[in-house]
């Protein structure tokens, strides 16, 4: 699983890496540690026209029938193998999927009772985490809120002793054709993005971090 990460490129150097056609007047902070329900950058595509663009989004996605903007249960992450079967994320997969961004992401290592953090990183440098994405707003004259989850695999064998799970990164030969909203998602496509994963996924490194507190580039020194 993927509970917390850092993401600290501005919005113009995101829109520059992703090629991006917009990037709307959002403020992006840099964040070397990023909880759940936190704003998030995220890119995506628009329908008419597939312009791709970067935006924020708060991370915990919420379906539009929810009744209220804080679940009883976590969706900041969603598990690849079962995410069309469950209600609050199969109406975003068809055509509502998103890219977010993060320079590395923290797992625990368990030990008994002992859990010690580790970053994950790529060689390749900044991560692309395949997500799904989703509107919700309280009433017809509220503000639409936008809300995002990341999609996560099986870890394999080279970062699997760290932690079973780990969030689906997508390549940049991938990056079109999962945002691409003219493509009906269905659970086979997650299953290739899957596949696509794999790669990147083997490539992945990990080091032992310090305990998580504050925020600053410190919390990705190795110890």
């Amino acid at each position: 699983m993927c509970g917390r990460y850092a993401s600290t490129l501005s919005g113009e150097e995101l829109g520059r890496y992703f090629h991006a056609d917009e990037i709307p007047d959002v403020e992006m902070r840099p964040s070397w540690n990023i909880p759940p329900t936190a704003d998030v950058p995220i890119v995506v595509e628009k329908r008419d026209d597939r312009a791709r663009f970067v935006t924020t989004a708060r991370w915990s996605l919420v379906p539009p029938f929810a009744d209220s903007l804080t679940l009883k249960y976590p969706t900041f992450n969603a598990r690849s193998e079962t995410v069309t079967e469950k209600p609050t994320f199969r109406g975003s997969v068809g055509h509502q999927r998103a890219l977010l961004p993060a320079d590395a992401y923290f797992e625990w290592r368990t030990d008994g009772k002992v859990k010690t953090p580790h970053a994950v990183t790529s060689p390749a440098g900044e991560l692309a985490f395949a997500g799904l994405y989703s509107w919700w707003r309280a009433n017809p004259d509220s503000e639409w809120v936008l809300t995002a989850t990341i999609l996560t695999m099986a870890a394999p064998e080279p970062i699997a002793w760290l932690h079973d799970r780990t969030p689906v990164v997508l390549g940049p030969d991938d990056w079109d054709w999962w945002l691409n909203r003219d493509s009906t998602a269905d659970q086979r496509f997650i299953d290739d993005a899957v596949t696509r994963a794999q790669p990147f996924a083997e490539a992945l490194v990990a080091h032992e971090v310090a305990p998580l507190a504050g925020n600053g580039p410190h919390l990705l020194y190795p110890v």
